[in-house]
């Protein structure tokens, strides 16, 4: 499994637009990458994460590896969103992606990829880093009174796909 994240996306869920300095902002993407190395040490997935570099980048794509992690930078004028969309084309359903951009995961979506709420994701790991291990994901959904039974409950399409790739991660 490759999990394809939206870098910037997955940094500020949960904040308001707070303009950070370029200090603040390479430690937060610093924690960020800690925080996905140790995932990674749990759950052996290869992981990519596409940072914007569109607005003050370089003239071409940056790559580098941190700590496991592949870091892909866009280059001067390119959006991190194709870079992410380029990347799914590239790995097909071997891949999944962690965004909450509507058009990424339109777009991943219509690839047969799965696409999981960097909200979603962000609590995942968070659980998974203090339990070393990830609790069952039916038992806590259930916990929260959203398990459904009989076809007039069905989950739609699109909530099935996270639930399943939710699980695996």
């Amino acid at each position: 499994m490759h999990l394809i994240i939206d870098g910037y996306n997955l940094l500020h869920v949960g904040r308001s637009l707070i303009k950070l300095s370029p200090i603040e902002l390479q430690w937060e993407r610093d924690r960020l990458i800690d925080q996905l190395s140790k995932y990674q040490q749990i759950k052996p997935w290869k992981i990519t994460v596409v940072f914007d570099g569109w607005q003050g980048g370089w003239s071409t794509e940056k790559r580098d590896k941190k700590k496991g992690i592949e870091l892909i930078f866009s280059k001067l004028g390119e959006k991190a969103d194709d870079v992410i969309k380029r990347l799914v084309r590239e790995k097909g359903s071997g891949a999944m992606v962690v965004t909450s951009d509507r058009e990424v995961s339109k777009y991943a979506e219509r690839m047969a990829v799965a696409v999981i709420p960097s909200g979603q994701f962000k609590k995942k790991i968070a659980r998974t880093l203090v339990n070393g291990s990830e609790e069952d994901f039916e038992q806590e959904e259930g916990e929260k009174g959203l398990k459904r039974k009989g076809p007039s409950r069905r989950l739609s399409k699109k909530e099935r796909r996270i639930r399943t790739a939710l699980k695996k991660l």
